[in-house]
C-alpha cells in the first residue's frame, strides 16, 4: 500500500468512496460541491492507494483560506487490516505537508456518529480506532456535541413578548460577546479563557462569526421592556444551511427562560428568510441549551466527537 497526495484525478474516487455504516459520512453531493466549491482541494487530501485503487482517505476542508482549517473525513475500506496505523500513515503525511506550506498548528477532526453511538459496537470500533490514531499523531483533546436541525414541520415559535430586538454596533457586541462568556456552559470558550483575557476572546468571537457566510445585518441585541440588553443573537449560516450561530443571555438575567425568547427569534428570521434547514450545535454537557432546542422542536441529527490538539 502507499500514501500520497490526491490529485485531480481522484477527486470522482474521492467523492464516490464507500461510506463507513460506524459513521455519519459526508454525503456525496456534499463533497462534491466542496471540491467545486474550493473547500476541500486535492492538494489537501491524502490518500491510501493499492495497485491503482483507493483504500483510503483524508480530506481536509477550509472556507476558501490558503490551507485547510479542519480534517472533514477520515476513511479506509474494511479490508484495511491495521486502520489505525493506515489511518496515522495519513495522518502524518497530511500534518507533514500542511507544516511545510506554512500551515500553524494541527486541524481538529469532527467524528460524525449516530445518537447512543456507544450503545453500537460497529459504532465503537469506528470511533475508537480514529480516536486512537489521532491520538497518536498529538491530537488528544476531544469535546463531544450534539448536532440539531430544525425543518418547516417543527413549526415556527410565536414572537416574544418579553423581549424586543434591535440592531447593535461593533463595539456594543464585543462587550455582549465579553458579557455573556461569564459564566457560560461552552467548553470552547471556557478552554479560550485559560489562555487569553475576555476582551481578547470576545474579539475572537465576533471576527469568527463576522467571517461566516451570514449576514452581519442579521445580528440583534434583546432588550428588556426599558430598553435594558438582556442577551443577544447572531444568526449565522454554513455553506450548506441557516445555522442558529451564537445566541447569550446575559448574567442577571439567566434562569428566567429568556433562551427560549432569543431562539425563538433566530428561527423565526430564518424560516421568514425561506430556510428549509436550520442547524444548530451545543456541547453535550451545556444541558440548559439543548433542554431549550428540545422545547423549539429542534431534533438530534448526530453526535459530533471533536479531536484537537491541547492548546
Amino acid at each position: 500500500m502507499k500514501t500520497r497526495r490526491a490529485t485531480a484525478g481522484d477527486v470522482d474516487a474521492l467523492v464516490e468512496f464507500p461510506d463507513d455504516p460506524g459513521v455519519v459520512s459526508l454525503s456525496r453531493k456534499q463533497v462534491r460541491d466542496d471540491f467545486e466549491a474550493g473547500r476541500m482541494r486535492p492538494e489537501w487530501s491524502w490518500v491510501i492507494e493499492d495497485e491503482g485503487r483507493l483504500l483510503g482517505r483524508a480530506l481536509w476542508w477550509g472556507r476558501g483560506e490558503s490551507s485547510p482549517s479542519t480534517l472533514d473525513a477520515l476513511d479506509l475500506l474494511p479490508e484495511v487490516g491495521d486502520p489505525r496505523s493506515a489511518a496515522v500513515g495519513l495522518l502524518r503525511a497530511g500534518h507533514a505537508d500542511l507544516e511545510s506550506s506554512g500551515h500553524c498548528g494541527v486541524p481538529p477532526y469532527t467524528v460524525r456518529l449516530r445518537g447512543g453511538w456507544r450503545d453500537d459496537p460497529q459504532s465503537v470500533r469506528a470511533a475508537d480506532w480514529r480516536i486512537a490514531a489521532m491520538a497518536d499523531v498529538g491530537i488528544v483533546g476531544s469535546i463531544e456535541r450534539r448536532q440539531y436541525a430544525w425543518t418547516p414541520d417543527n413549526g415556527v415559535p410565536a414572537s416574544s413578548t418579553r423581549v424586543t430586538f434591535r440592531h447593535g454596533s461593533d463595539d456594543e457586541f464585543i462587550q455582549l460577546f465579553g458579557a455573556a462568556a461569564r459564566g457560560t456552559l461552552d467548553v470552547e470558550t471556557l478552554q479560550a479563557l485559560e489562555s487569553m483575557d475576555e476582551v481578547t476572546q470576545a474579539k475572537d468571537d465576533f471576527e469568527f462569526y463576522e467571517s461566516c457566510p451570514g449576514d452581519r445585518q442579521w445580528w440583534q441585541v434583546a432588550t428588556a421592556g426599558d430598553g435594558t440588553p438582556v442577551g443577544f443573537i447572531v444568526p449565522s449560516a454554513t455553506p450548506y444551511n441557516r445555522n442558529v450561530g451564537y445566541l447569550g443571555v446575559l448574567p442577571g438575567y439567566r434562569g428566567k427562560g429568556l433562551v427560549d425568547d432569543l431562539l425563538g427569534e433566530v428561527t423565526r428570521m430564518h424560516a421568514a428568510a425561506g430556510a428549509d434547514r436550520i442547524t444548530a450545535t451545543t456541547d453535550m454537557t451545556n444541558l440548559p441549551m439543548a433542554a431549550a432546542f428540545h422545547r423549539a422542536n429542534y431534533q438530534v441529527v448526530e453526535v459530533r466527537l471533536v479531536l484537537k490538539a491541547p492548546r
